[in-house]
């Protein structure tokens, strides 16, 4: 019985001299990151400074500026903003993102072909598409309302691929200044 209580100390002091401390792991870091938007590119309409208001005037009725133009135009059954249209919608998130009371509407539009039904969704997949890209720029969720207006309201109303083309597009429309 001495060997078996003798074995059993052994035991357990060669197993306790075996045990290490184990390392207690620091946790993980946590940083602080604001979201940046995407600098503007170097060519373009969006080159050109975005004017504040101020003495100068409104920069959005100002002809010069390019927060003046206030269409943005698909192709065929799409609701992809095409790039020829960045440099015009980066300028208007930076107006939003300056100017965060300002608030805008956006209208998502159609051409007459396809059904009314199908059109209205086309028209709201196109509006919603800018507000995101909008919103990722910079603006907030509750400085932009997206409608569609379908086919509802065409700028032409002749049978053709140029005439189709004008009327598959978004309008921002400014709150407060007569526009909606």
């Amino acid at each position: 019985m001495r060997k078996a209580l003798l074995s059993t100390v052994m035991v357990v002091v060669v197993l306790a001299a075996c045990k290490s401390t184990p390392e207690v792991e620091k946790p993980a870091g946590v940083e602080e990151r604001t979201p940046t938007p995407p600098a503007a590119t170097p060519s373009g309409p969006a080159a050109q400074p975005v004017p504040s208001m101020g003495a100068e005037g409104d920069p959005l009725k100002d002809p010069k500026s390019v927060l003046s133009k206030r269409s943005v135009y698909f192709d065929f059954d799409s609701d992809a903003i095409k790039p020829e249209f960045v440099p015009v919608v980066e300028a208007h998130a930076k107006y939003l993102r300056e100017h965060r009371s300002a608030k805008m509407l956006i209208q998502g539009n159609a051409d007459e072909r396809g059904t009314r039904e199908y059109n209205i969704g086309l028209g709201q997949r196109r509006a919603d598409a800018l507000r995101k890209r909008l919103v990722l720029l910079g603006a907030t969720d509750s400085q932009i309302e997206s409608v569609s207006l379908g086919e509802e309201k065409p700028v032409c109303s002749e049978h053709d691929e140029q005439c189709w083309w004008k009327n598959r597009r978004d309008d921002m429309l400014y709150a407060g200044r007569g526009e909606y």
